[in-house]
């Protein structure tokens, strides 16, 4: 595709991923643009402002201030200052970070809660944050190294849900981080680099400043499209996955005492793919919990290898075989 004379290339691709996000808005809206003041977030913030207009819709750029080092307020204060130039109305919104699951994850965990809470306030129709395609090739590595199947190497989704009537929008997966970095140069616009973005005790920052160098330097060029390559693939077929189940669970799935059961037979006829999915499912969406590969293994024991053994306790359920039907009940 061409771009404008004069318009920078990078500017230019960066706009044409936000022009194509907007584009499912209605006319109207509000978004919230996720803001941090690094290179992705401002450049994020700049196409925004120049294309928001044209689709007809109203952005306001969120910063949240996690307040975890020295002068987090200050470098807040700026990129909302750095908005305000772009013509955009901004905000700060300052969060207090837990501990639980570890620092990174506590500060996702305040960040989102935080961009939920300013969309809800504003009546926001979307919330934008500027994830690129390298941070979808390190999410898909990190996946890769806990081990916890495909779901997990789907990496981000290009449009998802944030909250009720919320959508959470990702425009740059396909731009890289150094064209985010050329926008900002081409435009005048100085980001703030965040001294956690080089901290080696985060697996992000090993995984960026070490792992994909290394993969880059032994395979060749190309490392973090294949990676993201393989995240949407994985992805449709999930999508595709999760419209089987929802087709067999109408036709399997019976409430029970206390819980919910399942037809051992049909169970048996599924292929292991869609059987442990199905078994994860159920328990996700009854309890709220997560098994893992070697609990998920052990209920479908109770299905294809039964020898008369007694329940087994998962998180915030037991399963247990009863004749012909699978149960799973709340402990």
């Amino acid at each position: 595709m061409t771009h404008r004379p004069g318009l920078d290339p990078a500017v230019a691709q960066v706009r044409r991923a936000v022009r194509a996000a907007l584009a499912g808005l209605p006319a109207g809206s509000v978004v919230v643009v996720a803001l941090s003041g690094g290179a992705d977030s401002l450049a994020l913030a700049a196409a925004t402002a120049f294309e928001a207009p044209k689709a007809g819709v109203r952005p306001v750029a969120v910063t949240v201030d996690h307040g975890l080092q020295d002068g987090s307020t200050d470098a807040a204060a700026a990129a909302a200052a750095q908005a305000r130039v772009l013509g955009l109305e901004a905000k700060v919104a300052r969060v207090e970070v837990g501990a639980d699951g570890g620092p990174e994850a506590a500060a996702r965990t305040a960040r989102y809660a935080a961009l939920r809470d300013e969309a809800s306030a504003l009546g926001a129709a979307a919330v934008l944050t500027g994830h690129t395609l390298d941070d979808q090739a390190e999410t898909v590595l990190l996946g890769l190294s806990r081990g916890s199947g495909a779901a997990s190497l789907q990496g981000m989704a290009a449009l998802s849900r944030l909250a009720e009537g919320v959508a959470l929008l990702r425009p740059l997966l396909a731009v890289r981080r150094a064209t985010t970095r050329a926008a900002c140069a081409a435009e005048g616009l100085v980001p703030w680099d965040d001294p956690h973005n080089d901290d080696p005790s985060y697996a992000r920052v090993r995984v960026r400043q070490k792992v994909m160098p290394v993969l880059e330097a032994e395979l060749g060029p190309g490392i973090a499209e294949a990676l993201a390559r393989t995240a949407e693939q994985l992805r449709e077929d999930a999508s595709a996955f999760d419209e089987m189940i929802d087709e067999t669970i109408e036709d399997i799935v019976e409430h029970a005492e206390a819980g919910i059961s399942v037809s051992v037979p049909a169970l048996a006829a599924n292929p292991p793919a869609l059987r442990h999915r199905i078994i994860r499912h159920v328990v996700a969406a009854e309890f709220g919990e997560s098994l893992t590969r070697v609990q998920t293994l052990e209920v479908a024991r109770l299905v294809t290898d039964w020898a008369g053994q007694g329940p087994i306790d998962l998180p915030g359920c037991r399963a247990r075989r009863v004749g012909a039907r699978l149960e799973f009940a709340a402990r």
